[in-house]
């Protein structure tokens, strides 16, 4: 999320107030109550409220391992489980039950959904050429926000949707895109592969989406038309104690963008050697991301009252350097952009809603430097594990750079 949540609240908040835990008197569960929601039988409750809501609901098993995807929400994967009892992925009661579509963007949940960048400047596929960039002119396409996709596979442990759309983007070219999504639950062999750790005392689940899109125009798409890249984006339960581990490596430039709503203060960000540590307590909106040159293959989240590490690894190539730019403005570098990005809900101002008790975990794809036919594929896959923390900061240490002793 850039400044895409400017101006959404206001007269926008009817049921969109968050998850809702069913319980016996209906009422949200407070903030400390969080950590003890997701080691309840949420994931079950999950289960059940969106099967009421969407009867087409796909549901992938592997073990005690799970996944729920609503092909009403573009393929969207709606949360997790790995052990059938803890649910990872936020989801929006509120918003889902009423049956509504608000304006602008409908913030439905879910742990991985597909959207397409950039946001904003003179390729912005969210404004209309000559608007404004500001939040009464800003504007989810629907075709990715509220429009269903098409269901075409389903195994046991796999699913893939597909979707045409035409979008025109700020400087009034067209683009007509094959959008074709896998959505993979991860067996136990691909998992301790991908991590390189033996994960049989741990509770882990693994998700894999394998995102294609496809220039189906007859003209290519180069740095003076605009280039689309593929944007995938997490929304996860927020806690008191959770924290976004954000590692880097050695390269040009700041290690981590923090202008996106202005600078994160330093009680909230704090910058290590290696990494930076985000709080993902949904109290202050704040956003952060981190250039090509700086990235590495992993970003990742920690909650220490579960004792649950959430990682997310994605495609990424060190040769690749032009990601597009989702500022607001008309821009210098249209390609100047981020690889990855973590944002944490807040109120827009003290006192005022928020759209709900979540954090983002983001990535994205080069720009789309297609000709007709040609094809940009990005995969994106989230690991949850729970165990001891012992086990747990072996992995952090490796691949996200932190030991969690200091995140206390």
């Amino acid at each position: 999320m850039n400044k895409i949540i400017v101006l959404i609240f206001s007269g926008l908040m009817v049921a969109c107030s968050g998850r809702k835990a069913e319980t016996n008197d209906g009422q949200i569960p407070s903030t400390d109550s969080i950590s003890q929601t997701l080691t309840a039988n949420m994931y079950a409750k999950d289960r059940q409220f969106l099967q009421q809501h969407h009867s087409d609901l796909v549901e992938l098993e592997l073990g005690n391992a799970r996944a729920l995807i609503c092909p009403a929400y573009q393929g969207r994967v709606m949360t997790t489980t790995a052990d059938g009892e803890a649910s990872y992925g936020w989801i929006n009661y509120e918003l889902i039950k009423s049956g509504k579509l608000l304006p602008h963007m409908n913030a439905f949940g879910g742990e991985d959904r597909f959207w397409l960048g950039p946001e904003g400047g003179q390729y912005a596929l969210y404004f209309k050429k000559g608007d404004p960039f500001d939040g009464d002119h800003w504007q989810t396409p629907a075709a990715i926000d509220s429009e269903p996709f098409e269901t075409t596979n389903t195994t046991k442990t796999s699913a893939t949707f597909s979707r045409n759309v035409s979008l025109t983007n700020y400087t009034g070219t067209r683009f007509d895109i094959g959008i074709e999504r896998t959505v993979k639950l991860l067996d136990k062999a691909e998992i301790m592969r991908q991590l390189a750790v033996n994960t049989d005392s741990l509770k882990v689940v693994g998700i894999q989406s394998d995102n294609v899109i496809t220039n189906k125009g007859k003209q290519a798409w180069t740095d003076q038309t605009g280039m689309p890249s593929i944007w995938i984006l997490g929304m996860m339960n927020a806690s008191p104690e959770s924290m976004i581990i954000v590692p880097y490596r050695e390269g040009a430039g700041q290690p981590v963008n923090d202008s996106y709503f202005g600078k994160v203060p330093a009680d909230r960000l704090k910058m290590g050697k290696t990494a930076a540590l985000f709080k993902a307590d949904a109290k202050y909106r704040s956003k952060i991301g981190v250039s090509p040159a700086r990235v590495t293959n992993w970003i990742g989240s920690y909650d220490s009252a579960t004792k649950t590490l959430t990682l997310v690894t994605y495609d990424f190539d060190p040769q690749d350097h032009l990601y597009v730019n989702s500022a607001w403005e008309h821009q210098k570098d249209p390609y100047s952009g981020d690889v990855i990005n973590a944002y944490n809900d807040g109120p827009m101002k003290p006192g005022q809603p928020q759209m709900g008790h979540f954090y983002e975990l983001e990535s994205s794809s080069p720009a789309a430097n297609l000709a007709p036919a040609a094809k940009r594929q990005h995969r994106h896959t989230t690991f949850h594990l729970q165990g001891s923390e012992q086990q747990l900061n072996q992995l952090a240490i490796r691949l996200l750079h932190t030991d969690l002793v200091s995140i206390k």
